[in-house]
């Protein structure tokens, strides 16, 4: 059974002692999850969890989905409108087509969790109103993280008001807790050993950058290849079997999508973002690019390496014409930090299959 004695004791294991905060969370969490009857029993359908970047939410609601015994499903909102997009192309006309891939797309599912739940778009607001509905009405279980209160989504005030409805439906059937810590976790940690990001663009950085690519692709070819994102052409330095490397221009300063970054994660278990000059950063598409790939390569725990002609933090620190870049510097601060585990660095540490299966005899 799921109580909050034993996501204390998950947490505690790893070296973490909720806030009251997320004491609250917790407790929300075991209610929502325990026995349908009870007078543990939750009133709510859904627990939203919502604050500013590394105050824990997405640690909590992680642990939670973890233990819980149910069929579930966790996935990025990125991820998440890919899949929907993809089945609404599929569906055949009719009076609700929305309403229906909802309904499929629910089907079997028990716990859903959204990690950085957001909502910027007005074609997003649609879609994501009529899923809610749907599964309130499918009685799924459903668990948020959100760098934003409910009343902060879709805040352009061109169409705040047409995602009002759906808002007081997240305040109705869901918990809302506001993880109010004034320490972002991300920050402080202990540095990892090998450097993760590097500047300025010179002899020493490329030569770095080499020797980092044939760390991990000791087979690697070290010559311009093209490879397809979502479709789209690109033009990498070098590929290998594990980690790309690729220019900024073409990766963010291009024409691109959250679609090609989504590609690239599924196939790469690291990327190397090579001659990142910061100027380009001021430009708010080159920018919000930069956000979607640092948010879809976290959440897949891929690897990420940054070349730049000065610090990434120090020239994304004050820049504005982006969503989210606040949780952007939180993440980058995790991602070039001991404590951040990547994909690329446990297919590098995992014992190969003669090593790992047993030994068997005649």
């Amino acid at each position: 059974m799921l109580d909050e004695a034993l996501i204390a004791a998950r947490l505690a294991a790893h070296g973490i002692v909720p806030d009251a905060k997320q004491r609250d969370a917790i407790a929300a969490l075991a209610a929502l999850l325990g026995p349908a009857t009870g007078p543990n029993q939750s009133r709510y359908q859904g627990v939203y969890c919502h604050g500013l970047p590394g105050r824990g939410k997405s640690l909590v609601v992680d642990t939670v989905f973890e233990l819980a015994d149910c069929r579930k499903r966790r996935l990025h909102f990125h991820e998440f409108l890919r899949e929907m997009n993809q089945r609404l192309v599929n569906e055949p006309r009719g009076d609700d087509r929305l309403g229906s891939v909802s309904t499929q797309w629910l089907d079997g599912i028990e716990l859903l969790c959204f990690d950085e739940f957001h909502v910027h778009d007005i074609a997003d607001a649609f879609l994501m109103g009529r899923f809610l509905d749907t599964a309130i009405r499918l009685g799924t279980r459903i668990m948020l993280t959100s760098n934003y209160a409910p009343e902060g989504l879709l805040s352009d005030p061109e169409f705040h008001e047409r995602f009002v409805p759906t808002i007081e439906q997240i305040k109705r059937h869901f918990r809302v807790i506001h993880f109010d810590g004034a320490r972002d976790y991300r920050f402080g940690s202990e540095a990892h050993p090998s450097p993760r990001f590097f500047s300025p663009l010179d002899a020493a950085t490329s030569r770095a950058l080499q020797d980092l690519f044939l760390r991990y692709e000791s087979s690697g070819a070290l010559q311009a290849t093209k490879v397809n994102a979502a479709g789209r052409s690109l033009t990498a330095r070098a590929v290998g079997a594990a980690l790309l490397w690729a220019d900024f221009e073409t990766l963010c300063v291009e024409s691109r999508s959250h679609l090609d970054y989504l590609d690239l994660a599924e196939r790469w278990q690291g990327i190397i973002v090579d001659h990142v000059h910061t100027e380009w950063l001021t430009k708010p598409q080159t920018l919000q690019r930069l956000v979607w790939l640092v948010d879809i390569l976290y959440d897949r725990k891929r690897a990420l390496f940054i070349a730049s002609d000065q610090p990434i933090h120090a020239a994304l620190r004050g820049l504005g014409g982006a969503h989210d870049l606040s949780r952007t510097l939180s993440r980058l601060a995790q991602m070039q930090s001991r404590a951040y585990r990547n994909t690329l660095d446990d297919a590098i540490d995992r014992p190969t299959s003669t090593e790992s299966e047993p030994q068997r005899h005649a």
